[in-house]
């Protein structure tokens, strides 16, 4: 075991917490590019927004100028029956692999949702509360967001509407059923309770659904319910904006040790994660304060940045959402049903979108099993059983780590364990079965979904 002064936990006080959010785009000389309103192409305006979104959600996502913005003393109360989480020195994964690299991650799974996704969720639910809504609509994939949002509507006393993409509601009950301790309702999705559900089940029977088909539906459900606004747990600046406090929580917990690290790494789906994870670090990097090399993890399966085209698209399948410049495989794209259901979105956020283009980070995508491999190896060196979308940041933490042993370089490691895998079991059972597969897509897929892209002048 390595002796070194660095604890295997590094906790903040209370008083270290953040009090503001962090706007990334503020420090981005090219700004990512603005929503575009789908009839018009021209872009998006507040007054627009104002049916689908909470009008405070509405300021926080547009402004590209305004670095910090406040943290609510009612949502910094409720961050501390949670927050700060720890910032854990993975010694026993060191000693395992035999690597001279020193290896962190954030935890974000120590709340009942079991993910990072109630740091947005009681944001979102606290503005829709302020506005005096009835309640609200959103969608989830692996069910982490929808946890989270119910979770948080319960403490606001707000009403909660859950579609579920079809494959996780019928791998993950568990989780449908914690949402529903909550009081939310949770409907699979493609559904028949919307008109954009019964269009797609007509035109693709049969189907797992996607984020974009359950997007959809959530929108349409808020557009056509008195009272009601959408919320959104991943892709939009906003909750970007949310997340900033993984990042900042974390170089806090690094500084306080003068460690530095040289590799950053998250998982990649539609950025909320990655983006909160790397926030302020990559703020330094466009101020010229400091370089860090920043990885994006995407499954093979759904590899928006390695293998989509950066350009304008619908934010989902029903073309009902604004059109968002981002790495996308097509809106219509409907990937395989695999276990990392939080992952699987046709396009990225369009901030992080804009730095990936810029070359300010990479992206790499991994094949399932290689992810259920690392997952597995995780879980009996360091104790916790993480969730397959963070398995995909640990997959290649445990590659470079392995790079440096060839080397001997002694990197600095961190990566963001997004939450546990607990409701994730069905997943782990196919693969120690051997009855999980690796499906990827081919370039002639592919291409079909981005020759339907929308042309933008």
């Amino acid at each position: 075991m390595k002796n070194e002064n660095i604890p295997y936990k590094i906790y903040l006080n209370e008083s270290e917490m953040p009090k503001a959010w962090y706007n990334l785009r503020a420090d981005m000389k090219q700004k990512p590019a603005p929503l575009l309103n789908p009839g018009t192409h021209q872009p998006m305006k507040a007054e627009e927004l104002a049916g689908v979104f909470c009008e405070e959600l509405i300021a926080q996502e547009l402004d590209n100028d305004t670095a910090y913005f406040e943290i609510p003393e009612e949502i910094r109360a409720f961050y501390k029956m949670y927050r700060p989480s720890p910032l854990v020195r993975a010694y026993c994964l060191e000693e395992k692999l035999g690597t001279p690299a020193k290896i962190y991650y954030k935890f974000e799974g120590n709340n009942t949702s079991g993910s990072h996704k109630l740091n947005s969720a009681i944001a979102q639910a606290y503005y829709a509360k302020k506005q005096g809504l009835k309640g609200v609509t959103t969608e989830t994939g692996a069910g982490q967001w929808g946890t989270a949002l119910s979770m948080a509507c319960s403490y606001f006393d707000l009403d909660c509407k859950v579609y579920m993409v079809k494959c996780s509601y019928e791998q993950k009950p568990f989780r449908r059923e914690v949402m529903r301790t909550y009081g939310a309702s949770v409907t699979p999705s493609p559904s028949m309770e919307t008109e954009v559900g019964r269009k797609i089940l007509a035109e693709h029977p049969g189907t797992t659904g996607s984020l974009g088909c359950a997007i959809s539906e959530a929108v349409e459900k808020a557009v056509t319910s008195d009272g009601y606004r959408y919320v959104l747990g991943s892709v939009l600046n906003q909750v970007l904006l949310h997340q900033s406090v993984i990042g900042l929580e974390t170089k806090t917990a690094l500084d306080k040790f003068n460690i530095k690290p040289d590799i950053i790494i998250g998982c990649a789906g539609g950025g909320s994660n990655l983006g909160g994870l790397i926030a302020p670090f990559m703020g330094e990097k466009l101020r010229g304060e400091a370089d860090y090399r920043i990885i994006a993890v995407e499954p093979a399966s759904c590899p928006s940045f390695t293998r989509g085209v950066y350009a304008y698209d619908f934010c989902d399948t029903g073309m009902v959402c604004p059109l968002a410049k981002m790495y996308t495989l097509g809106s219509d794209f409907i990937p395989s049903a695999n276990h990392a259901g939080g992952l699987r979105y046709h396009g990225m956020s369009s901030t992080l979108s804009e730095l990936y283009h810029q070359g300010l980070m990479e992206a790499t995508s991994v094949k399932q099993t290689d992810v259920f491999e690392a997952a597995e190896y995780f879980a009996r060196v360091e104790g916790i059983l993480p969730a397959p979308e963070s398995s995909h940041a640990i997959r290649v933490a445990i590659d470079e780590a392995l790079k440096c042993k060839e080397t001997g370089e002694e990197k600095t490691i961190v990566f963001g364990l997004t939450g546990t895998g607990y409701f994730d079991m069905v997943a782990y059972e196919k693969f120690h079965d051997g009855d999980m597969d690796d499906y990827i897509p081919t370039d002639e897929e592919l291409e079909i979904y981005r020759s339907k892209l929308p042309i933008i002048e």
